[in-house]
């Protein structure tokens, strides 16, 4: 790797901000990360003053965090750089019930379920926040206040400091009410959960901000609502832009899909590409939110886009950026030559086998045992729709076997590669994986 790669890889893994903006808040704003907020003028003086306390919940309504949690942890990590004190909230009470979906009520997973789960996404949110230093983060469970909260004394401590009228006004509540689905009480009472989640860490830690998507508005600012009643000081909340494709396409999603940081559930490979697929249009403004390039360095690739947008470099650093933040440098290195290797003008025999199976799987693939006739690989990938297109692609030279020409149609596989795989490609950019048993 080069001493460029290395710095980039680096600066990945032990990120900083960007020191040419006045403070936080401005890189924040410049970076496309505030959408709403309290009150901009006191937020941006208490990100400018001393350290501050923060916090952010994720519940465990899945067994892994999303990209869409992924701009959070980014917001944490750039506020924990500046200086201010992180807490990370995985919602051990609130995610046995969930926040009101748009328009129907969520299924309600096992208690045994949210506890594993609760597990799985605190060792997540652990790997991008530091705890060591005078802005050491802390992890907190809400099951640990709310379980033992007699339904009574949630009803007469915080129930009374809530008024029905303005929680029906909330944009999720108000949605749901509106549709055939309804909302049950359930769901209704999740934004008095989290208020009172934001009131025990203001008296627990001296937390004085929340951070959220912007979607999450009503419930940032019921706890905000609620210090002011209960404790009668003001706190603030800020909301980040919900992400879009400039095509109009919701962002996190391949081919149905969730993009999701555990590595079992979206390859590092998978992980890969999808950063590496990012339009022209949307490139610079994943650099903004998603890496901790300066804002010079994200205006030269800016400017790469507008001269030379065949050569994707800013995808390609986007992509290498995110995958070492999420998954390791290792990583990284070992699905950026797997990529170039498949795509590019790499050697295949010498990729990580682990990281070329994974790669395959992406890609149209079979099963085949060693000596199987390549005409029946390509068929069974859907390279070719017939023998007789395979032999027609063969005879005009447009196949290749992990990397060589395909000479007759009476080759066959051998698995010889990294992993016992072969790699069949049909033309130049049309390939498919073979597992060879």
């Amino acid at each position: 790797m080069s001493d460029l790669r290395q710095e980039q890889a680096l600066r990945a893994l032990a990120p900083v901000n960007d020191p040419s903006f006045e403070d936080v808040w401005e890189e924040l704003v410049w970076r496309g990360l505030v959408h709403v907020s309290t009150d901009a003028a006191a937020l941006k003086e208490l990100l400018a003053g001393p350290p501050a306390v923060f916090y952010c919940g994720f519940d465990p309504t899945a067994p892994s965090l999303h990209l869409g949690n992924l701009v959070q942890l980014l917001v944490m990590r750039r506020l924990q750089l500046a200086g201010h004190r992180p807490l990370g909230l995985v919602g051990g009470s609130t995610g046995l019930i969930g926040d009101p979906r748009p328009t129907a009520e969520r299924t309600l997973n096992t208690p045994e379920t949210v506890a594993e789960w609760v597990g799985r996404l605190r060792g997540q949110v652990e790997r991008f926040l530091s705890f060591d230093g005078d802005s050491a983060a802390r992890i907190v469970n809400n099951l640990d206040w709310t379980a033992p909260l007699s339904a009574i004394d949630f009803l007469r401590e915080i129930g009374k400091h809530y008024r029905v009228g303005t929680m029906l006004k909330k944009d999720a509540v108000a949605a749901r009410l509106n549709s055939d689905a309804g909302i049950s009480y359930t769901e209704f009472s999740y934004q008095i959960l989290q208020g009172l989640d934001y009131l025990e860490l203001h008296r627990a830690y001296g937390c004085v901000l929340q951070t959220g998507g912007s979607d999450q508005w009503g419930n940032l600012t019921s706890g905000v609502d609620l210090i002011h009643r209960v404790e009668g000081v003001s706190v603030h909340a800020l909301g980040t832009p919900l992400i879009t494709n400039s095509d109009g396409s919701k962002f996190g999603k391949s081919e149905g899909n969730a993009i999701w940081l555990d590595a079992d559930m979206c390859s590092p490979y998978a992980f890969y590409q999808f950063w590496l697929n990012t339009l022209d249009d949307d490139v610079v403004a994943r650099l903004k939110i998603f890496t901790f390039l300066s804002r010079d360095e994200i205006a030269h690739y800016e400017q790469l886009v507008r001269d030379e947008p065949f050569r994707r470099a800013a995808q390609r650093r986007l992509a290498e950026e995110v995958t070492a933040f999420v998954h390791g440098e290792a990583a990284m290195r070992a699905v950026a030559a797997a990529s170039e290797a498949l795509f590019g003008a790499g050697d295949l025999t010498v990729l990580d086998p682990g990281t070329l199976r994974s790669a395959l799987s992406e890609l149209p693939h079979a099963e085949v045992t060693a000596g199987t006739p390549v005409l029946d690989a390509l068929v069974a990938t859907g390279l070719v729709s017939s023998l007789s297109e395979g032999r027609r692609a063969i005879a005009q030279g447009g196949v290749s076997l992990d990397g060589a020409r395909v000479e007759s149609d009476g080759a066959v596989v051998s698995g010889s590669l990294p992993g016992g795989v072969s790699v069949l490609r049909r033309g130049k950019k049309t390939l498919a994986g073979l597992f060879v048993g």
